[in-house]
């Protein structure tokens, strides 16, 4: 089921939108601040996100740049805001698609079915080798590699990760090679209340390099660029 997060400052355009939608089959949030938007999109993590731009505490073009530093979930903006201006902003800041309001329910629905075509199922990703182990994320299993020495004697052939571990070492695989920022990180893992906290990544890289890493102290696969963020080397 398609979870769609809704985001309006109007308990009656709330109210409408989900009547609509649960109705279609959609499963619904709601939000009516940009800061319970952004909570919420990290909490429940919404196939799409139907986004009012005028909402009371952050402009709604924030919340679209807020979310892009972690996720490229379909945004589809819903404003009152008839210049142009603010529509080429939400889009430039990465919404993908605009209704004006007031609206056709129709026609709304029809812009969610269009984005949801568009963006399409993501990718499953690959297994990974990470030092001596085969890290499934899919299944997420962590498993000692096949090898031609095995492994010693009272040594594990399965790790056990915590899920917040798991949250982290997926952020990173999923962009193999590339920087990925200490916001964005915090941001995708722990949420927007946590955004000043870089003790939490330096705590859980560390307890990831012990875990997968054959050296700790000198990492091949989990870098860290000083400060800037980490990266994942496969």
């Amino acid at each position: 089921m398609t979870k769609v997060l809704v985001v309006d400052d109007e308990p009656q355009i709330l109210r409408a939108l989900r009547i609509n939608l649960q109705a279609r089959s959609y499963d619904v949030v709601t939000a009516g601040s940009g800061r319970a938007a952004l909570q919420a999109a990290h909490d429940s993590r919404p196939d799409l996100v139907v986004l009012d731009l005028g909402l009371p505490d952050v402009d709604g073009v924030e919340v679209v740049r807020s979310l892009r530093t972690w996720t490229s979930v379909p945004i589809l903006i819903l404003s009152g805001r008839l210049n142009s201006r603010a529509k080429v902003e939400a889009l430039d800041a990465g919404a993908d698609d605009y209704v004006t309001k007031p609206f056709n329910v129709d026609e709304l629905l029809a812009r969610v079915r269009a984005v949801s075509r568009r963006v399409g199922e993501p990718a499953t990703p690959e297994p990974v080798r990470i030092g001596a182990w085969d890290v499934d994320l899919e299944a997420h299993t962590v498993r000692r590699a096949a090898m031609e020495t095995p492994a010693a004697e009272g040594e594990p052939d399965q790790l056990h990760l915590t899920p917040t571990e798991w949250q982290l070492l997926e952020a990173l695989v999923r962009q193999p090679g590339r920087l990925v920022g200490q916001r964005q990180l915090l941001l995708e893992v722990w949420g927007p209340t946590y955004t000043d906290q870089t003790h939490y990544l330096r705590q859980y890289i560390k307890a990831l390099r012990r875990k997968l890493e054959t050296d700790p102290a000198r990492p091949h696969h989990l870098l860290t660029e000083p400060g800037m963020g980490y990266r994942f080397q496969p």
